[in-house]
């Protein structure tokens, strides 16, 4: 009754694309020059060698995290798919300097919405390395992942992977 009431029996779509959010060249997840990602540690996903310092949305959903270090942000969709995009390698360490953080957490975001900006020549010269992963931080709640097999990849238009959520 409560359920038609208020729209909670509308059936949630599983599916979700997920796109480049940077432009640049594709990177396996098991080539990223870190065990943490490259052995799956945080989920599967993969990564991109940018050729520009701007990262926008992969999804449609909801800013759920972004890292006091300005180095990483967490978004969710509407599904439950959460997501980690994570500016180069060792940044952390930057204690955010090199980044401009565009959005806060609870923004509502579209695939292709800016999130945030950064100093590419200043994260080459001062983390370990420039790549950049996209993680499905909640893999194991996922039905299946199918990553598209692409080499270039632009920003808010490439689509490099299929999510079905359980």
């Amino acid at each position: 009754m409560f359920k038609k009431l208020f729209g909670k029996d509308k059936e949630v779509n599983k599916e979700t694309q997920l796109y480049a959010p940077l432009t640049g060249e594709y990177v396996k997840i098991e080539d990223i020059p870190d065990p943490v990602f490259a052995q799956k540690m945080m989920g599967e996903g993969f990564g991109i060698n940018p050729t520009e310092g701007e990262v926008v949305s992969p999804v449609a959903g909801k800013v759920d995290n972004v890292f006091p270090t300005k180095h990483a942000i967490g978004l969710k969709t509407k599904n439950g798919l959460e997501i980690l995009v994570h500016i180069g390698l060792d940044t952390v360490q930057l204690d955010g300097e090199g980044f401009n953080v565009l959005v806060s957490s609870g923004d509502t975001v579209q695939v292709g919405d800016p999130l945030l900006k950064f100093d590419l020549e200043f994260i080459r010269n001062n983390a370990k390395s420039v790549i950049s992963p996209i993680i499905i931080t909640n893999s194991d709640q996922t039905e299946s992942i199918s990553l598209d097999d692409v080499k270039a990849v632009i920003k808010g238009e490439t689509k490099v992977v299929d999510v079905t959520m359980s």
